[in-house]
């Protein structure tokens, strides 16, 4: 199910989460999951659906472990790694799952 900003709450008031794993473009909850959010901006779908690279999703799963530390209140969540791609002159088109993790 495509997350709803509307009724999503973000994890964490910042817009961009830097630690020192790596960084985190948005963390948003709804119900029973936490999403880690990368969002990416491309001249189209194809290109920014693939744009996260397997170094990169990995460097988001320690940044997502490193939140969680901070905050172990959200570590029973479901994790769910997610892609946002925006294109120019579309709505943004947000791919739920985009990847999986063993963190």
């Amino acid at each position: 199910m495509p997350l709803a900003f509307a009724a999503a709450r973000l994890a964490d008031s910042r817009q961009r989460l830097a630690l020192s794993a790596g960084e985190i473009d948005i963390i948003a909850r709804r119900w029973g999951v936490l999403a880690a959010i990368e969002v990416k901006s491309r001249p189209n779908f194809a290109t920014g659906a693939a744009a996260v690279l397997p170094r990169q999703q990995r460097r988001i799963a320690r940044a997502l472990e490193t939140f969680l530390a901070m905050r172990p209140e959200l570590a029973l969540l479901a994790l769910r790694f997610d892609v946002m791609v925006v294109e120019p002159r579309r709505l943004p088109h947000h791919l739920p799952g985009a990847w999986r993790s063993d963190c």
